[in-house]
């Protein structure tokens, strides 16, 4: 996914180099949508550039003591946006939240220990909240269906915090 991001930056914000496409997915929390670290990130840039779909182009205006390299999205880059668009856009997975995992097993695991997961994942939850507030407080800017996707986001972590609640509830009456 993270080869649909830099394309899709790259048509909004055409000519950017590396690190500002970088810090683009960082300020407006990409992190959220996919993991992926400074290593991805510009192992991806690299493969988007070998199989041609960018390409880097001059910058006149930039600093002569440093090594950046500015780019743009090529025709074949636009064709290939579209297939990961398609490819994305029509996908629905399952969700993957590790904790369900572990809640298979609960009652073979100490019932202190597993109180003590449970409010890990209500601390985690709460800055997962705190984040998508803060994003959407402070970043403007944000597309319009991003903004409604990190809204929904938020009333779903809003619900599985109260989840964790009844899930501690429950487990303390137990016994």
């Amino acid at each position: 996914m993270i080869p649909l991001l830099i394309l899709g930056l790259l048509k909004q914000n055409p000519g950017s180099y590396g690190y500002e496409l970088l810090a683009l997915m960082e300020k407006g929390h990409y992190k959220y949508i996919v993991n992926f670290t400074k290593g991805s990130f510009y192992y991806n840039l690299q493969q988007l550039e070998e199989k041609q779909y960018i390409q880097k182009i001059e910058d006149n205006q930039g600093d002569k003591n440093r090594e950046t390299h500015n780019y743009i999205i090529t025709e074949l880059g636009n064709e290939e946006f579209d297939k990961l668009m398609n490819k994305y856009g029509s996908k629905t997975d399952y969700i993957n939240f590790s904790f369900y995992a572990a809640m298979l097993f609960y009652n073979l695991y100490e019932k202190e220990e597993f109180i003590k997961l449970i409010e890990i994942q209500m601390e985690q939850t709460q800055n997962k909240i705190d984040l998508i507030e803060q994003s959407l407080k402070n970043n403007k800017e944000t597309p319009y269906y991003f903004r409604k996707m990190l809204e929904n986001s938020h009333s779903h972590h809003k619900v599985n915090i109260e989840w964790f609640k009844e899930l501690l509830s429950e487990i303390k009456k137990q016994d």
